[in-house]
């Protein structure tokens, strides 16, 4: 495969994207959602795996930091960060119960879950979206393909569609974006 083949299908997954209208007003909705998270005080946990833990940190630290403009932090966190829980608790339970745990330890009812998988079957994210609703949280799920197990567990799920990891990721990581955008713009006001 040549490099403008790959380049190529990363545009044409998110075409599919910009032409599927109501995969665009759910990005909204879940930008929509996290807003009104932060207007009532509350707070965006994120997971994932692999690359989608790093974009999962990725997307909290545009939030916690700043996306365009200088502004108040908001309160978000990426489950994944603290590597001495993660790897005792991966040993003395097991690696399906890191994110669960945390859900139990850090989230309140209205709080938000950002959930990543690309194949939407991870065994701790599943376990985490379940705790998460159990504990009144509300579920956000960024996955793809068929959009796998974790569909039927998220409050809002966005299934980009492809079912290729790395354009998966691409467009996960372009989604994220677009709702830091809209987060920070509709919470703090700019001049520029």
């Amino acid at each position: 495969m040549n490099i403008p083949e790959i380049i190529s299908e990363s545009i044409e997954v998110k075409k599919r994207i910009l032409e599927d209208q109501s995969l665009l007003e759910l990005i909204q909705k879940a930008a929509d959602v996290c807003v009104e998270a932060f207007i009532s005080d509350k707070k965006v946990l994120f997971c994932g795996n692999g690359g989608s833990a790093a974009d999962a940190q990725h997307l909290a630290a545009e939030l916690s930091g700043k996306f365009y403009f200088d502004r108040k932090p908001l309160f978000t966190e990426a489950l994944h960060v603290n590597t001495s829980y993660l790897t005792a608790v991966a040993n003395d339970y097991s690696f399906e119960e890191v994110f669960s745990r945390l859900v139990v330890a850090k989230g309140r009812q209205g709080d938000v879950l950002v959930a990543l998988s690309t194949s939407g079957n991870s065994p701790n994210i599943l376990q985490a979206l379940v705790t998460a609703r159990k504990y009144g949280l509300i579920t956000i799920g960024l996955t793809g393909g068929t959009g796998g197990k974790m569909k039927d567990l998220c409050d809002h799920c966005i299934i980009v569609p492809s079912a290729d990891t790395p354009r998966i990721q691409e467009c996960h990581i372009m989604i994220g974006h677009i709702i830091c955008e809209i987060i920070e713009s509709k919470l703090f006001s700019h001049d520029g």
